[in-house]
Order: C-alpha cells, then structure tokens, then sequence
C-alpha cells in the first residue's frame, strides 16, 4: 500500500508532510505494541466492548448508504457493512464461542493469504520473490498463533488483531515518510519502473479548469474530457459464446463452444493522442506441458512485441471493448513522459510485462499526484485523510499486491482501474449524499404542504 499511497499522493506532496506521517508511524506502531502485549495475558485493559460497538455503528451506517453508491462501489461497502457487524456481533457475544470463530476465521484468513503468495513466488519467480516466500512464511504463522488457544485461550483475538493491525499501518506510515525523504523533488515515479533514474516533470495540468469541482457525484459524460481505460473482458471478446466458468473467466481466461481460448485484453486512450496498447509480435505457444514454464517472470520468457497505433485501428480488427473506465483527474504531462521511455523496449513478457501490466504502469503515471495536488493546487491535509478512510484504496492496493505477485490479467487491470478512478475522481461521501437527499425531500414535502393549504 506504500507505494499505491506515494503514487497517488505524489512526491511533493508528501515531502512537505514527511515528518508529520512518521510522528504518526511511530504513535500508531507503539500503540500496536502496546495493545498487543496487553492481550497477552488474560487481564486485557482494551475496552473490547466499546471497540465492538463502533464497529456495529461503521456496519450499520455503512450499510445504510451502500445503495448510494455505483456499481462495484455499492458491492464493496455492502461487503465492508456485513463484516463489521458480524465482527461486532460475535464481539459482543463474548464468552469462548464467539472470540474462537473470529480466531478461526483470522487464522485462516491469514493461512490463505500466506499459502496463495507462497505458491504464486514460486511459480513465477518475480523480482524479489524470495522476501516474499519469507513475509508468506510470517502469515502463516500468525495463522498458526490464531488457531492454537495459548495463552489467552482466544479471549484476546480482537486486541491481537487491532494491535497487529497497527503495528503494520505504522510501519507503512514510517516507510512512507522515510522513503519520500529522500526521494527528489518532482520526480516521476512511474519512470522508476524501467530504470534506476527518475525523469522529472513539468506543472501538473496547468491547462485544466482551475474552478473544476473537488467532487463529482458520477462518471465522466461522454462529451467530458477523460482518460480512458479499454479493457476486452475473456468473456467479452470471445468469438462465440463462452462457457461459463466463475472467477475463471473474469481473471485468467474463457473457452468457448468450440474450445478456442480467450485471455482478453487491456489498453489506454488519452484525449491527447496517446494510445498504449502491447501485443506480442508473433503468438505465443501457450501448450499445457509449457505453461508452468511460460508463468516465470524470467528473461528466457521474453519475446518481441509491438504497440498498436490507435483503438479505430484496433476495435476495427478485432472488436469494441467490452468496458471503458474513464478518469478525469489526470496529468496528460507525466502521462507523456512515461510514454516517451516506456515505447523505447517492446518487449512482451506473458506474467511480467504484457497488455495489463503496461495499462497498469501508464495508469498509475498518469494520476501519480492526482490526489494530493488537484489540478495544480495542493489540497491539504484533507486528501490525505480521505483517500486513508475510502475503501477503495484498501482494494486498489490489494489487487496491485496479487498482481505484482502473480501476473496482471484484464480482469485485475478492471478492477484497479475502477478502485482508483473513485480515488482520484472523489465522489461524496455516502452520509452526505445521503443527508442532502433527505433535505431536498424534507423540502420538497414542505412546498406541497404549503401548496395544498393555499
């Protein structure tokens, strides 16, 4: 999530604030030490009780203005409203049978989180999969201590899992604010990606409207100007009807009546002429006693590839995107700089840089910044703590983590794109949208009341 966080925040923006986020890093990392030791023993002074009855009034409320939000937005604080109250009720129920099943479901939580990194390191060898087979050995361990009773015979679940809980999101704020610091002023971090030396870049949409809203209650009209996100769906682009196959189909790929695969595919569209689209030159030989093989992120793996001109061209040979995200927040200038380094290698590789994990990389230079500076102006302390209580950045930072150690699909790429779109294009937040209707009812209630007595 550090990265995600850098990205999204941008360099300056969080050079000005560094101190600050590592004051905070070490307050919530001694509070999670703190809480942690204390749930050691079975005399635990954290108010478990009144930590359950905020999760129960996060549940209700979250719930009770899910239907204001869009698509995948309601879907998520549905998901995040059943959770807390189901935390908080098991909380509450107290006693060995409600704090065991939250122990079983943390444990094993954590064990398939461990397992599915574990496996996924080992397979495509990615850079750096060695550190990741060790942080995958430390979550399964954190499962095996919530599985076992000892020592509080699972009376200290809720404590254990808010002070690790924590002690992470402490050690993220320190990385954060230690790593920015030495970074160097208006430097794009996407170009990082490619080459150990940043390129810099120019005045962050200068030409944009500066009396542009700080909130949009939607998605951009077709008329707005927005980037564009492409993305071929393997169910979508499959040439006949595709056989149903959940999870399957929306991230790895479909197989139609007549057995032909279809991985699905990702592009980006700038309002400035950019179109960043990779395939490989020649197809690639995906036969079954290979295919453990052609999943390492290694260079025997690599082929050539090239970039296709423009979508007309594109949609005109194979077919329109089965979905569009589109983005208004965003710097064509970093967008461009990127572009300009990244067409210099084609290189394909099918896990490490392929159609998704480039849709990915130009995304993600395309709004770096996007949520600490709006258009220009520095938004203060209030990005900062909005983007930290969204949901979105929570599951934009999840899918970057199972894509980075896996491989970027179509499927994954849609749904990072979605996350952020909500996270550079704020929409309202639920009990305000929420609040406003209500008034606008109450008004327009008491209109018609003072109609019909006159």
């Amino acid at each position: 999530m550090v990265k995600l966080v850098l990205t999204l925040l941008g360099v300056d923006y969080l050079r000005k604030r560094w101190k600050a986020i590592c004051i905070a890093g070490w307050l919530w990392a001694i509070a999670g030490v703190v809480i942690f030791i204390d749930a050691l023993d079975n005399a635990i002074y954290f108010p478990i009780n009144f930590f359950a009855a905020l999760l129960m009034l996060d549940g209700v409320a979250t719930l009770a203005v899910a239907w204001t939000g869009m698509g995948g937005q309601r879907a998520l604080r549905l998901l995040k409203g059943v959770a807390f109250v189901l935390a908080a009720v098991l909380i509450l129920a107290g006693h060995h049978h409600g704090n065991f099943i939250l122990s079983m479901i943390f444990g094993t939580l954590f064990l398939l989180d461990g397992a599915l990194q574990a496996a996924s390191a080992w397979v495509v060898r990615y850079p750096r999969w060695r550190a990741a087979l060790v942080g995958a050995g430390i979550e399964i361990l954190l499962a095996v201590f919530f599985y076992q009773p000892y020592p509080t015979h699972y009376v200290g679940t809720v404590p254990y899992c808010l002070g690790l809980g924590l002690m992470f999101s402490g050690w993220s704020l320190l990385l954060l604010g230690y790593r920015v610091r030495r970074l160097p002023q208006r430097a794009l971090l996407s170009t990082m990606l490619e080459r150990p030396t940043a390129l810099f870049w120019a005045d962050q949409n200068t030409d944009l409207d500066a009396n542009a809203p700080l909130v949009w209650d939607g998605p951009p009209a077709a008329s707005e100007r927005a980037l564009t996100v492409h993305v071929w769906t393997p169910v979508g682009s499959a040439r006949s009807k595709a056989l149903r196959r959940p999870l399957i189909d929306r991230y790895i790929a479909a197989v139609d009546a007549e057995g032909v695969i279809s991985t699905g595919h990702a592009a980006l569209e700038s309002p400035e002429g950019i179109y960043i689209s990779l395939y490989p030159a020649v197809e690639i030989d995906r036969s079954p006693d290979d295919f453990a093989r052609l999943l390492r992120a290694t260079r025997e793996n690599d082929v050539p590839g090239l970039f296709q001109p423009d979508y007309a061209y594109e949609s005109k040979a194979w077919c329109e995107s089965t979905v569009k995200v589109r983005i208004r927040n965003y710097s064509p200038e970093r967008l461009r700089l990127f572009w300009e380094q990244y067409r210099q290698d084609t290189t394909y590789n099918l896990t490490w840089r392929n159609c998704s994990s480039t849709v990915a990389r130009a995304l993600e230079a395309a709004v770096e910044g996007s949520v600490g500076h709006f258009y220009g102006r520095d938004r203060g302390w209030s990005a900062f703590f909005r983007m930290l209580l969204t949901p979105e950045l929570w599951v934009a930072a999840q899918i970057r983590k199972r894509a980075k150690t896996m491989a970027w699909t179509p499927g994954l790429t849609l749904d990072y794109a979605r996350a952020v779109s909500m996270l550079v294009d704020p929409r309202p937040f639920g009990w305000f949208k929420m609040a406003k209707l209500a008034v606008r009812k109450m008004v327009r209630n008491r209109r018609e009341q003072a109609s019909r007595t006159t």
